[in-house]
């Protein structure tokens, strides 16, 4: 019997990339930009002498003028080049209660602020506001707190070094730790577990590496849609012959096969090249049992056959073999089998490639970070590659899949709410203020800390922070309660709506745009996944003379709150260089830092794993032990399923550029769960029925109704959402305990039909 029709889902054949990729660029160009301006902006995007793409981390694999950006790359610098704008009297036409009504795909395509906005709670609407009042008022509401712990401080990954440094210098002379960020939300989990394993929460490979390396291993992303530029990297592999081998629940097209828009060949006879060489849809959750797997294998070829561990390599540079072995010899394959989805088979035929292998590279993303084990999934594939001496030699190491373009640089420069001894003392020493030692509040404690009413003030630097957390039932009501709401952005979003007693929307220059200081144009800095440290400046006419930069705002705010501060902020603004002058004298490897990113592709920052160092308190790699799978790690009863929650392709984080998914079929709509037909069948279901999703949580009834069901292929045992309207299911105290990150990926949940829901 045939599937019955379902409005907007329909089968899409064609490859990722190719000439869908091309058509959806201009169509993204079409509706925000003029046909003239759009090339020169977006040849300038990932150039020498231009901007870094404000989308993705994935290095730049060139510094010359060849086309360095992509499909999503391209929607990502339209959308902030777009020629439509939200003005003054945008505001005067509506009231937030009705702004509040769009939905956040609407919010965004408004286009770009212009003006400094006010709220005013009598007419329920925005008004303008001038920057010096606006900065005034918000320095006299942070010094009347009764405590500098009352505010938080949140840094979105778009934010340059530059912005960054000068934010965390402003809280910690104000005198807080407070530092939610979207690393809290992402890759929390790689910060916290790296550094027990390899002494660093950075990634060791470099795009030489993937030129050299025998194998690929591929966890948990889509590189597709989330860092598509990452495609040309695996596309060129795949053609080498490199194995590529891909666990992940779901399906992606990009991970199976791909045609580069760049290369005439394909275009020209619209061919495409496979991707994954071998494709595991590993159970929602199931990643540390897989790994495990993978490792248990690969102790038992070692047994048969000898010379498979580099004994050597374990002998000199790591510390905790012993344990880990006697952990894999009591975890139990049924149990492994049972929790990954897969089969003993399958995971022996990994240990086989990877025992062959010479050099291999473990890539992964959020599907193994935004888990209640997230940390342990870090540490489980860092044991991997230390069984074979996978770190400090060519074509080999860990490659994390950062999100936004310098959520890796926001960390380096001091945005955390865990700063180190050495790095606090550094500021005492240069600035002449003690910074607070205690350390603060990350992402879900801010908002549980904003729902008790006990934090006082947010101060936004960029993001859509209520948006991006999870349970906004919590969150949204956590917002209304605070004395003060500040924004930092480019574009209206939903959380910018959310009004509590007193709230400013600040506009900012966008990456793409002139930054000009009383020095002359200015340049920032990032740092992509590869700890590559770069300059970006953009050359756009400002969206409006109004917008004032990043780095000048938060000095703005800064200068306003603090009395008698130690530091010249309008000095700073002035000429950038001199902020990079004192970065480099508080952070170890900014050496030369303004001479160095004067250099096309700027400079690296200092990896020790690279060399065979481990900056850990034994001075040796750290294996570690994870009991869960041995010890059945959270059952649950077996009409429970585990949602995971993704992004579209015409997404970004939050930000929604449209409302089609092509790679999977869904066209104009996004309330859909991705389900497998025999789960369906299971429980009653049929291709297009309508459902609700329940969560199993013993505190709240956490539902989202309204969904309709679609066949796909997706591991048995795990249902898949659109973030962020799924994120009403995730509740806010499901974390990864080590590390705060919260659980994303691997919600638990029933599926019942919407009558029967009802009913109930």
């Amino acid at each position: 019997m045939s599937k019955r029709e379902v409005p907007g889902i329909r089968r899409y054949d064609a490859p990722a990339g190719g000439w869908g990729a091309l058509k959806a660029t201009a169509q993204a160009v079409r509706q925000q930009m003029t046909a003239l301006e759009a090339p020169l902006v977006l040849m300038r995007t990932n150039q020498p002498a231009g901007f870094d793409c404000p989308g993705c981390a994935w290095p730049d694999k060139e510094h010359r003028s060849t086309f360095q950006f992509c499909e999503n790359g391209a929607k990502a610098v339209t959308w902030e080049a777009t020629n439509k704008r939200v003005t003054p009297e945008f505001f005067e036409r509506h009231t937030v209660t009705e702004l509040l009504e769009l939905s956040d795909y609407e919010l965004e395509n408004f286009g770009r602020l212009t003006h400094p906005m006010a709220y005013d709670a009598a007419s329920d609407k925005f008004r303008p506001v001038s920057w010096e009042a606006a900065f005034a008022r918000i320095g006299q509401v942070l010094r009347g707190l009764d405590s500098p712990d009352q505010a938080e401080f949140y840094t979105s990954g778009r934010a340059s070094n530059e912005a960054a440094y000068l934010f965390q210098l402003y809280a910690r002379e104000y005198g807080t730790n407070n530092f939610p960020d979207c690393s809290n939300m992402c890759h929390e989990a790689t910060s916290v577990g790296l550094p027990q394993s390899i002494g660093i929460g950075k990634g060791t490979v470099s795009l030489d590496d993937f030129e050299r390396t025998e194998l690929i291993i591929s966890m948990g992303h889509n590189p597709g849609t989330n860092h598509p530029r990452m495609m040309g990297t695996l596309h060129e592999a795949a053609r080498r012959g490199v194995p590529i081998i891909v666990f992940n629940p779901l399906r992606e097209r990009a991970l199976e096969r791909f045609a580069d828009p760049q290369d005439v060949l394909e275009m020209a006879t619209f061919r495409s090249t496979p991707i994954a060489s071998t494709y595991f849809q590993v159970k929602a959750g199931g990643d540390a049992a897989a790994l495990k797997g993978i490792m248990k294998a690969l102790l038992e070829l070692d047994e048969q056959r000898g010379g498979i561990l580099d004994r050597d390599f374990i002998a000199m540079h790591t510390e905790g073999y012993e344990a880990l072995a006697a952990d894999l010899a009591e975890t139990q394959w049924p149990q492994i089998e049972k929790e990954s989805g897969l089969t003993r088979a399958q995971l022996e035929q990994v240990a086989e490639a990877y025992a062959k292998s010479n050099a291999t590279i473990i890539t992964y993303g959020m599907g193994l970070t935004q888990h209640n084990t997230g940390t342990w999934n870090v540490r489980l594939i860092a044991d991997l590659l230390l069984l074979r001496g996978n770190f400090g030699k060519p074509g080999a190491g860990i490659c994390p899949l950062r999100g936004h373009s310098n959520v890796q640089g926001n960390r380096t420069v001091g945005i955390t709410e865990k700063p180190s001894e050495a790095f606090l003392d550094k500021i005492e020493e240069v600035f002449g203020f003690t910074p607070p030692r205690a350390h603060g509040h990350d992402a879900v404690k801010t908002m549980q800390a904003m729902a008790r009413g006990e934090a006082k003030a947010l101060i936004c630097l960029g993001g859509n922070f209520a948006v991006a957390m999870p349970d906004p039932e919590q969150a949204f009501a956590a917002m209304r309660r605070l004395d003060l709401s500040v924004h930092l952005g480019t574009k209206l979003n939903r959380s910018h709506l959310l009004v509590c007693k007193e709230s400013y929307i600040l506009p900012v220059i966008g990456r793409t745009e002139l930054d000009m200081q009383a020095s002359g144009a200015q340049s920032i800095t990032v740092e992509d996944s590869m700890s590559m440290v770069h300059a970006s400046a953009g050359r756009l006419r400002p969206a409006s003379p109004q917008l004032r930069s990043e780095p000048a705002i938060v000095a703005g705010m800064a200068a306003a709150t603090l009395d008698h501060s130690k530091v010249d902020w309008n000095g700073l603004v002035a000429d950038y260089d001199r902020i990079r002058d004192l970065i480099e004298r508080t952070i170890p490897g900014f050496d030369g830092y303004n001479e160095r990113i004067r250099v096309p592709g700027g400079f690296r920052m200092p990896l020790p794993p690279t060399e065979r160092r481990w900056p850990t308190p034994s001075g040796k790699a750290m294996f570690s032990v994870f009991p869960g799978v041995r010890e059945n790690y959270e059952p649950w009863a077996d009409d429970v399923l585990r949602l995971i929650t993704i992004r579209s392709h015409d997404q970004y984080n939050t930000t929604i550029y449209g409302l089609d998914d092509r790679y999977r079929g869904v066209f104009g709509r996004r309330d859909v769960l991705f389900m497998h037909p025999a789960d369906m069948a299971e429980r009653g279901l049929e291709h297009g029925d309508l459902i609700e999703i329940q969560t199993i949580s013993a505190n709240r009834a956490l539902r989202l109704g309204g969904i309709t069901v679609i066949e796909y292929d997706i591991a048995r045992g795990s249902v898949a959402a659109y973030y962020p309207e799924a994120n009403v299911l995730v509740p806010l105290d499901y974390i990864d305990e080590e590390s705060g990150t919260p659980s994303y990926k691997s919600i638990p949940v029933r599926i019942l039909r919407q009558e029967t829901a009802q009913a109930a």
